[in-house]
């Protein structure tokens, strides 16, 4: 495609003439042109000679009016093989790209106005695309990372829809339990009342029927008495006799007392009834010092629903939450401590290689070995207790240990281990702790290492 003559373009925009005027000086420009040229300015000069004109409205040049239309008309008509590779403005075709504006430019365009100053280099379409792939890939790596994030988060909010209906379950069966307990011993008072209210209901009837026989003779004997007393004088002195006799021979019953013990003893019923009741359910009821925190178990760990054993299995899918432990088979305690004294008992069970003992809450959960632990533990069948700011230390227990006590004082900055089996001293930590500290359960056993249950006592408070 040819480019335009620089005789059919305005000096000024070098575009093709738009609307052309013609100067005294017999040059020409665009009608617009001209007029922002001059704006402002008080002395009208031609902007190539410099003559001065006396007209501000200077007349059309008709002729170039004419063939610049037919130019355009014909430029829109030619159709180029790739259209996106001309300016639209000019039909020439892009060999410049204009650094300040960031777009394409043909050489028309790069002498106009509006790229005046500007810094060009010629047009490399791959040097630009690679530009472009640089500045495009943190996006790209940003999409990925919250496609990830996305993605985790629907699957927390699956396993939270999981964890929440299990839950559910759980505290649907303990409630179960509990009611049935509660309609057993219901059942089991209300028919205590029952049958007491029978005895002594049949042991008032049998006492008002007694008294009622009494009470049929001795009303018969009156009746037929008061009817003698009620005949003539000698109708009357003819029975006195036989009437005063049997009065005077008639047994008189004892003086009738009401049955001792004859009403229900409410007392024994209602007493402390929920008091009672409770101490009853002690069987139902289990108290563990520590629970188990299911967000914080290894994937390859499976959590009791009770959360209080933990033993390892089969990969299961949980989320990656920030957590749980990625590296280890970890589970800490839902609950940390940051004064006074605490103590949990742990049943080990069957395994070889475990560790119990505390965590700060900054453990580290993801990818390297943690720190700020201090546990002991078995491994390959030898017991060591380990530490960061103290040597690991071998252990000599006198049997093989299956239930450890940990008691942590926080105030005195120590934490103690005793084989519960033998009642002896396992090792002792000394350090002051600064963070809130969370018991630490390490198993790669199949068998359960269980949180052993406090026996619960109930009693009333004292006065």
């Amino acid at each position: 495609m040819s480019r335009t003559p620089d005789d059919l373009c305005c000096p000024i925009c070098r575009d093709i003439y738009s609307d052309p005027v013609i100067l005294s000086c017999s040059h020409s420009y665009c009608k617009r042109c001209l007029h922002d040229w001059w704006d402002g300015k008080t002395l009208l000069e031609c902007p190539v000679c410099k003559k001065r004109l006396r007209t501000k409205n200077p007349p059309c040049n008709l002729a170039l009016k004419k063939l610049c239309e037919l130019i355009r008309q014909n430029k829109r008509l030619v159709v180029p093989e790739e259209p996106e590779s001309f300016c639209s403005l000019h039909a020439e075709r892009f060999e410049f790209f204009c650094e300040d504006h960031q777009e394409p430019v043909c050489l028309i365009c790069k002498l106009s106005d509006a790229h005046s100053g500007h810094k060009f280099r010629p047009i490399d379409a791959g040097q630009l695309k690679t530009e472009l792939r640089k500045l495009l890939r943190p996006l790209q790596e940003k999409l990925k990372l919250l496609s990830a994030v996305k993605e985790d988060c629907e699957g927390t909010a699956k396993h939270n829809e999981i964890q929440a209906q299990q839950a559910e379950g759980c505290i649907k069966e303990q409630f179960k339990r509990l009611y049935r307990f509660l309609h057993k011993e219901e059942e089991l008072r209300i028919n205590a009342l029952r049958e007491e209210k029978r005895k002594k209901s049949q042991l008032l009837r049998e006492k008002i029927d007694a008294v009622s026989r009494q009470i049929a003779v001795l009303s018969n004997t009156i009746q037929d008495t008061e009817e003698i007393i009620k005949l003539e004088d000698a109708s009357f002195l003819l029975d006195f006799g036989s009437a005063s006799n049997k009065l005077q021979h008639h047994p008189l019953p004892d003086n009738p007392q009401p049955p001792s013990g004859a009403l229900i003893d409410v007392a024994k019923h209602l007493g402390n009834l929920t008091f009672n009741i409770w101490t009853k359910m002690k069987h139902l009821v289990s108290y563990t010092p520590v629970v188990l925190d299911p967000n914080s178990a290894n994937e390859e760990l499976i959590v009791s629903s009770d959360l209080t054993t933990v033993r390892c299995g089969q990969k299961q899918n949980v989320p990656d939450n920030p957590e749980r432990f990625d590296c280890f088979r970890i589970v800490l305690g839902s609950e940390g401590f940051h004064s006074d004294s605490h103590s949990w008992d742990v049943d080990v069970g069957d395994s070889t290689d475990w560790f119990v003992g505390v965590a700060s809450e900054s453990v580290r959960r993801k990818g390297k070995h943690p720190s700020s632990l201090w546990r002991i533990g078995c491994v390959d069948g030898k017991y060591i207790a380990r530490s960061q700011s103290d040597p690991s230390t071998a252990l000599s227990p006198i049997k093989k240990l299956q239930k450890i006590r940990v008691y942590l004082d926080c105030s005195r900055g120590k934490l103690l281990f005793f084989d519960l089996d033998t009642n002896t001293h396992l090792h002792t930590f000394t350090h002051t702790f600064t963070e809130k500290l969370f018991p630490y359960f390490n198993t790669v056993s199949l068998s359960p290492m269980k949180v052993i249950p406090e026996s619960v006592v109930l009693s009333p408070l004292p006065k």
